[in-house]
C-alpha cells in the first residue's frame, strides 16, 4: 500500500465515520480502520462512496499507508480500549508519530499517556470533541492538549475542521500540557450538565407549577432564544417542546423521567471536591440525575409523602420573567464555577490554560455553544487575570439586576413543592461568595472542641493556629491544622 495517507482514524462508530468525512471535506486523505472490518467496508460502500477516504484491515497496515510523521485519530470507547489500540500500535509507528485521543477520556489518562508515549519518542495529543454527530460531521469544537511538539503537526487538521465564528475563527486552540484538552472537555460538560438541569427545572415550573401547554412552553423557549438566552440547548429545548409522537400527542409526555449519564459530570464533580472550588450547581446537577434514577421508590414516596400543591399562583408573565432572570443568573454562575474549577487545575498542572481561548473554542460547535460566550471571552481577554466571572462589571452587574426575580424563583419553587435544586444552589453560592463573614467561624470553633483541629483569628494573621481547652479538660494538645 502507497504512503499517501495524510491522516488515519480508527473506530468507526458515528462519531468516528462523521469525523473521517468532515477531514475528507477538507481536502485530506483519510485511511480509517475498524476493530471488525465488515463495519469498514460498510462505511466504505455506503456514506463515504466517493470520498477520499481509504480502508485498512489491520492497526500495520493503516501504519503503512500514512505519510510521515503519521498522525493518528483514535475515536474509540475511554479506558481500556484506548491504551488496548495505543499498544497494537505502537511497534507500527516511527519516532514523531502523532496519536490523538478524541474521545471523551479522563483527563488523568491523558497525563499517562503522554508521559507513556513521550518516553518512548512519540508524541500525544488528549483532544475533547464537542458537538455530537452533527459536529463531528460538520464543524466540532476541537479541545487539544498533550505533547506540545505535535501541535504544529496537527494543527491545520484539527483547526480546518472545527466549527468557525463569524469571522472564521476555529474553535480549536492549543489548551495547554499533557491532560489540559481533556479537562476542558470535562469541565464543558459538567457545564452541559447545569444547563440541561436548569432548562429542567424551567420546563418542570411552566407544566407543573403554572399548567402551560407544551405549545405554550414552546413559544417561550423560542423566545428566550431570540434574546440573551441564545443557545444551542435552548434552541433544541423549544424544538422538543413541540414535537408530536405518532397519534399527535407530545413525545416528552411519553419519555420517562429518568436520566442518564456517562461520567464526565462526576468527574467534573470529583475534580472540584479534589481542588475544594465549590461547584455547587455543576454537583446538583449531578444528583438530580442520580435521584431521577430512583424512579421506583419516587413513586412509591409519592403515594405516602405529602407537601404543597404544586401549584404556582400568580400572573404568569410576571413569573416567567422572573424564571428567564433566574435561568440567566444561574448560567453564569454555572459558568463562574467552571472556569473557577479550569483556573485552579491550571495552576495545579502547570497547564497555562487561556480562558479567553477556551470561551471562543466554547462558541459554535459544541452543545454549550451560545451568544453568552462572547461576553465571556471578552471578560477573560480584557482581564487574564480574572479570578471569578461574578468579579466582571458586566456580569457583576447583570447578576445585582437579576436577583430579584432569581430569589422569587426559587421561592415560588419551594413554596409549591416543585425542586429547583440548580436554580436554589446557584443562588446560595452567589450569597456566599458576596458575603465578607460567613458562620464558618462556628465550624472551625466546634472542629477545634470534638476535635482539637486548631483555627485562626481575626485580630491575628492568617496561618496562625491556636488552640483552646474548650472544657477545662482536654490540655493544649491540638490534632494539628488543616483545611478539610
Amino acid at each position: 500500500m502507497t504512503a499517501s495517507g495524510d491522516i488515519g482514524l480508527i473506530g468507526l462508530a458515528v462519531m468516528g465515520q462523521n469525523l473521517a468525512m468532515n477531514i475528507a471535506d477538507h481536502g485530506y486523505t483519510i485511511v480509517v480502520h475498524n476493530r471488525t472490518t465488515e463495519r469498514t467496508d460498510e462505511f466504505l460502500a455506503g456514506p463515504a462512496t466517493g470520498m477520499s477516504i481509504t480502508g485498512a484491515e489491520t492497526p500495520q497496515q493503516l501504519t503503512d499507508a500514512l505519510e510521515t510523521p503519521r498522525r493518528i485519530i483514535l475515536m474509540v470507547k475511554a479506558g481500556p480500549a484506548v491504551d488496548a489500540v495505543i499498544e497494537g500500535l505502537l511497534p507500527h509507528l516511527d519516532p514523531g508519530d502523532v496519536i490523538i485521543d478524541g474521545g471523551n477520556s479522563f483527563y488523568e489518562d491523558s497525563i499517562r499517556r503522554t508521559a507513556y508515549l513521550e518516553e518512548q519518542g512519540f508524541l500525544f495529543v488528549g483532544t475533547g470533541v464537542s458537538g455530537g454527530e452533527e459536529g463531528a460531521r460538520h464543524g466540532p469544537s476541537i479541545m487539544p492538549g498533550g505533547s506540545p511538539a505535535a501541535w504544529p503537526l496537527v494543527k491545520d487538521i484539527l483547526q480546518s475542521i472545527a466549527a468557525k465564528v463569524a469571522d472564521g475563527t476555529p474553535c480549536c486552540d492549543w489548551v495547554g500540557p499533557d491532560g489540559a484538552g481533556h479537562y476542558v472537555k470535562m469541565v464543558h460538560n459538567g457545564i452541559e450538565y447545569g444547563d440541561i438541569q436548569l432548562l429542567a427545572e424551567a420546563y418542570d415550573i411552566m407544566r407543573t407549577g403554572l399548567g402551560m401547554t407544551y405549545d405554550e412552553m414552546g413559544d417561550v423557549f423560542a423566545e428566550w432564544n431570540a434574546g440573551r438566552l441564545e443557545s444551542y440547548l435552548v434552541e433544541i429545548t423549544a424544538d422538543v417542546m413541540r414535537y408530536r409522537d405518532e397519534d399527535g400527542e407530545p413525545l416528552l409526555e411519553k419519555i420517562l423521567d429518568a436520566a442518564g449519564q456517562k461520567g464526565t459530570g462526576r468527574w467534573t464533580v470529583e475534580s472540584s471536591l479534589a481542588l475544594g472550588i465549590p461547584a455547587t450547581l455543576l454537583a446538583e446537577a449531578v444528583f438530580a440525575r442520580a435521584a431521577s434514577a430512583l424512579k421506583d421508590e419516587r413513586v412509591e414516596a409519592a403515594r405516602s409523602l405529602s407537601g404543597p400543591d404544586r401549584v404556582i399562583d400568580g400572573d404568569r408573565s410576571e413569573i416567567l420573567a422572573d424564571l428567564e432572570q433566574a435561568l440567566y443568573a444561574s448560567k453564569i454562575v454555572s459558568y463562574a464555577q467552571g472556569f473557577m474549577l479550569m483556573r485552579l487545575a491550571s495552576e495545579e498542572h502547570g497547564w497555562d490554560i487561556d480562558f479567553g481561548s477556551v470561551a471562543l473554542m466554547w462558541r459554535q460547535g459544541c452543545i454549550i455553544r451560545a451568544a453568552f460566550l462572547e461576553p465571556i471571552r471578552d471578560a477573560f481577554g480584557s482581564q487574564p487575570d480574572l479570578s471569578n466571572l461574578l468579579l466582571d462589571e458586566g456580569f457583576g452587574d447583570t447578576v445585582e439586576a437579576a436577583h430579584l426575580g432569581w430569589r422569587r424563583t426559587v421561592s415560588r419553587g419551594v413554596m409549591a413543592g416543585i425542586p429547583v435544586p440548580a436554580y436554589g444552589s446557584a443562588l446560595a453560592f452567589f450569597d456566599s461568595y458576596r458575603t465578607d463573614r460567613l458562620p464558618a467561624n462556628l465550624i472551625q470553633a466546634l472542629r477545634d472542641y470534638f476535635g482539637a483541629h486548631t483555627y485562626e483569628r481575626v485580630d491575628r494573621s492568617r496561618g496562625e493556629w491556636f488552640h483552646t481547652d474548650w472544657t477545662g479538660e482536654g490540655g493544649d494538645v491540638s490534632a494539628g491544622s488543616y483545611n478539610a
